[in-house]
């Protein structure tokens, strides 16, 4: 469980965060929502540790984020932010490899380099995998970012806007697997999105912010109707029932 209590993060005289208490069950798919500013990506990095200055407390299982052994987190949580820059000519096999760091401080064994072969295979990269991270599109350098941390092989999964870069094939793709991870080995996930309709149809809770503050908390039929996206968008949202799930008309 991921549990925040009183979380607030300023930056000099800007309040990013205020006052959020949240309580996030384990195996369950966890979409972050709203506005540009929300303190949506702010949230997640705290989460993670990438954050360390902020006030409250944010629980990771019993164990309070700044007191985690770094080892031992990186062990438990991963997180894919959403500027990621790797300088160095490496190729994609090799950048997938980071992901097992945490275990074998480099030195992999035959079970780490399985992790990374099916980690690659799941991203549709095999072909790539000698391919220098320079020579690959934004799609492709995205999807091998994702087989980092799907090598990780950890209990949370945190994402920063993971569907950034990938067309509509390998967008619904990405969150059929990541629904898959949930359903199947029990993770965790949480991703900030900005496509309501993947958070509404693949999400099992949607955690709404604005202006630094917790909006709404719920299922995507609690979440995702005109009255709560209108508010919190500022914009008329028409909501439609498709197959169970809500659909959202937002370009008229």
């Amino acid at each position: 469980m991921i549990e925040a209590k009183e979380i607030g993060k300023q930056y000099l005289d800007k309040q990013v965060l205020q006052a959020i208490d949240l309580s996030l069950p384990k195996g369950e798919l966890i979409a972050f929502i709203g506005p540009n500013g929300a303190g949506k990506s702010t949230l997640l990095s705290i989460m993670s540790r990438l954050q360390g200055t902020f006030s409250g407390q944010l629980y990771i299982d019993d164990g309070e984020i700044r007191a985690w052994d770094s080892k031992e987190l990186a062990q438990r949580l991963a997180i894919l932010k959403q500027s990621n820059q790797v300088q160095a000519r490496i190729t994609v096999a090799e950048l997938v490899a980071f992901g097992r760091f945490p275990y074998s401080r480099g030195r992999l064994t035959t079970a780490d380099q399985q992790l990374i072969a099916d980690a690659l295979a799941e991203m549709s990269l095999t072909e790539l995998a000698e391919e220098e991270i320079q020579t690959l599109s934004g799609g492709q350098l995205q999807r091998a970012y994702i087989a980092m941390i799907l090598a990780q092989d950890t209990e949370y999964i945190l994402l920063d806007e993971p569907l950034n870069n990938l067309d509509m094939n390998h967008a619904n793709q990405m969150m059929h697997l990541l629904r898959r991870l949930v359903a199947k080995l029990g993770k965790t996930v949480l991703l900030v999105i900005h496509d309501i309709n993947f958070a509404a149809g693949f999400a099992d809770k949607i955690v709404a912010l604005k202006g630094g503050r917790l909006f709404k908390i719920g299922t995507p039929p609690e979440v995702i109707t005109p009255a709560v996206l209108g508010e919190l968008y500022e914009m008329k949202v028409n909501v439609i029932d498709y197959n169970g799930r809500p659909f959202c008309m937002y370009f008229d």
